[in-house]
């Protein structure tokens, strides 16, 4: 075989490869985990009206081939969420969405306290190389303006310490509209699931392009 030849196989055989690889990436599944409280958990709805489910079928309807695996336990406070966080979301994940603190709103919980648990979390995400995305919530107006001047500022704190992709406030669009929620005028019913799911999408495709998984 000549120069010319060896070295045009050579280059086949690299275009080759490298076709093989993206291909691969592609078909690969991405996998997500939704940790989270009732909000994330799908409180009081079928498992394939939750956040998750609609989140990820929303998802494959853009052409991203992903498992969004719901990680949502009700009543969850940032400390309950700490204290799960290593085995709700295994090695491997691809991407952690982080909404929890609503809760800790709801009990009055020093937001000191909810901010230092909510960093332990993404900390320790970070050690175990699992990128977050950082949902906000924020603090009810009955528990007055200086919680909430103490409260609703953590995420945003720490989404620039940690550089993390937020997004602001999970009940967009949902927490001012009576027929979006429950009886219970807290949590979403199925349509408001798929106000949120809407409302959050260009934040998720934006957090997946940043782990390179689309």
């Amino acid at each position: 075989m000549g120069f010319k030849a060896a070295a045009f196989h050579f280059i086949v055989i690299c275009a080759v490869s490298i076709f093989a690889s993206g291909a691969n990436a592609q078909d690969r599944t991405l996998q997500l985990v939704g940790l989270g409280d009732s909000l994330m958990a799908g409180y009081q709805l079928p498992p394939t009206d939750s956040f998750t489910a609609k989140l990820e079928e929303a998802l494959k309807a853009k052409g991203v081939n992903v498992i969004v695996t719901n990680a949502g336990v009700s009543g969850d406070t940032s400390a309950g969420g700490l204290a799960r966080a290593e085995w709700s979301v295994p090695d491997g994940t691809d991407g952690v969405i982080v909404e929890l603190g609503a809760n800790d709103a709801l009990r009055g919980i020093s937001p000191d306290e909810t901010e230092k648990n909510l960093d332990a979390i993404i900390s320790g995400f970070k050690k175990r190389n699992i990128p977050v995305l950082l949902v906000g919530i924020m603090a009810p107006p009955n528990m007055g303006d200086d919680y909430a001047a103490r409260f609703n500022p953590i995420y945003k704190r720490l989404a620039d310490k940690y550089d993390l992709v937020l997004y602001p406030f999970f009940l967009e669009g949902v927490v001012l509209d009576a027929s979006l929620k429950l009886e219970d005028g807290m949590h979403p019913n199925t349509e408001g699931v798929d106000v949120m799911v809407k409302n959050a999408l260009p934040v998720v495709e934006e957090f997946i392009k940043t782990i390179g998984g689309q």
